[in-house]
């Protein structure tokens, strides 16, 4: 979202972002500021006074209610939210959403609304302008709506509340944006009418967030394997890596002394590093196993060149597609896949001569993955870290991002000569 923000600045649009409060974000994942240095100065951010009540952990402000019972209040608060929009946890969002569009245009006429989701409910600020005022608007899916991308289904049917609305607002939209071509090919079939309108624009990797040169390994030390990114898988899929893990030491397949870092964010809310994944990794620790926090943006290259493989951990399988993936790939390192072989990572490292393939979940599939990746990591040569990183090169962010933009500015202003104005 920075680099379309950052990319319609470049060709002259004046853009409004309209989020919600540094203090909201903080209360889900935490926020990272570095993230903010490079968007575009020009940029104008509108922020929203909305926050996710449930995940408030200040008691003085809960109700008796909540306080007394708080899974009966969580039943509420999300049915509560289904009133104003099919969506449990942010439909309660929709008016200040329509509103704070509304009142952007108004006060500075916008020639495209792009809404970038989640929440889903972004969706109904974008058909609202469109309703009152037409303003042409595209839907930056990401991993689509009616689409399970974890069971690679159909989310719900066409004919339910979400299914009419996302029929509805997609019948308008200029583009659709999905990351990747198995769910482009979901919505193509499910609205045949938009097939020309469906759009794939992969997610990319940042070149400030890659290692100016990977470190040269010592196995007579031990390596360093390191996984960044979100945990949120289930805490079954973390104990089958960490079980394969533990197996490849035990055997003497991976050196003594090698270690298995965790970077990133495990949970949110009261939840945020106290869960089953933090357990399971404080008894991994006689293993090697550490947690070490998130990693803010600036910070990203050099926590890849402290390692010397990169463990890739994914659920889903064709349907999804991980932003870390394009990291992992351009930083030359050798890149271990815990996931399923059927997935739209195997597709993008086919080819990289560093990759260890990807065998399912299985611990002892693991353990013979993670002894490939220590030989890799000693074996490997200048050459083929190269090759990894020209692997990679296809999917910098500036050069997936520029054509598209390019395309959907083009598209909204096809009758129109000079500038234009743009709320995303």
């Amino acid at each position: 979202m920075r680099e379309t923000a950052n990319q319609f600045c470049a060709l002259g649009w004046d853009v409004t972002v309209v989020t919600i409060l540094d203090e909201s974000w903080e209360r889900e994942f935490g926020l990272d500021q570095t993230l903010s240095d490079a968007v575009d100065p020009r940029v104008r951010v509108v922020q929203l006074p909305l926050a996710r009540t449930d995940l408030d952990t200040d008691i003085r402000n809960y109700t008796k209610k909540r306080a007394l019972d708080p899974v009966a209040w969580g039943k509420a608060e999300r049915k509560s939210h289904l009133q104003h929009f099919p969506e449990e946890v942010f439909g309660g969002w929709r008016g200040a959403l329509e509103q704070a569009v509304l009142d952007i245009h108004r006060e500075h006429r916008a020639d495209l609304l792009l809404a970038s989701c989640a929440p889903y409910v972004n969706l109904a600020a974008a058909w609202h302008l469109w309703e009152s005022d037409r303003v042409p608007y595209a839907v930056d899916f990401r991993d689509g709506w009616s689409v399970d991308v974890i069971k690679g289904e159909e989310a719900f049917t066409r004919d339910s509340e979400p299914g009419e609305w996302e029929a509805r607002v997609l019948s308008e939209a200029a583009e659709v944006w999905c990351v990747n071509d198995p769910i482009a090919d979901f919505y193509r079939q499910r609205y045949p009418e938009l097939a020309d309108r469906v759009m794939v624009v992969r997610n990319g990797f940042d070149a400030d967030s890659v290692p100016s040169a990977p470190r040269t390994p010592d196995p007579e030390r031990g390596l360093a394997f390191g996984y960044l990114g979100s945990v949120n898988f289930h805490p079954r899929f973390l104990k089958a890596v960490l079980d394969g893990w533990r197996l490849a030491l035990q055997r003497g397949t991976v050196p003594k002394g090698s270690t298995f870092e965790i970077r990133g964010h495990i949970g949110a809310g009261h939840a945020r590093e106290a869960n089953a994944h933090m357990d399971l990794i404080r008894k991994a620790r006689k293993h090697g196993v550490s947690f070490g926090g998130p990693v803010p943006k600036a910070e990203v290259g050099a926590t890849y060149a402290g390692w010397d493989a990169l463990v890739l951990m994914l659920v889903g399988g064709a349907f999804v597609t991980s932003g870390k993936v394009y990291e992992f790939m351009a930083s030359g390192i050798p890149v271990l896949s815990a996931h399923e072989p059927d997935h739209d990572a195997s597709v993008l490292l086919d080819g990289h001569p560093l990759w260890t393939g990807a065998r399912g979940l299985d611990p002892e599939e693991l353990a013979d993955l993670f002894a490939k990746a220590a030989r890799l990591a000693v074996e490997g040569t200048d050459e083929d870290r190269a090759l990894a990183r020209a692997h990679a090169l296809q999917f910098d962010r500036t050069a997936v991002m520029e054509p598209a933009v390019r395309r959907l500015a083009a598209a909204a202003l096809s009758d129109r000569a000079g500038s234009g104005r743009v709320s995303a």
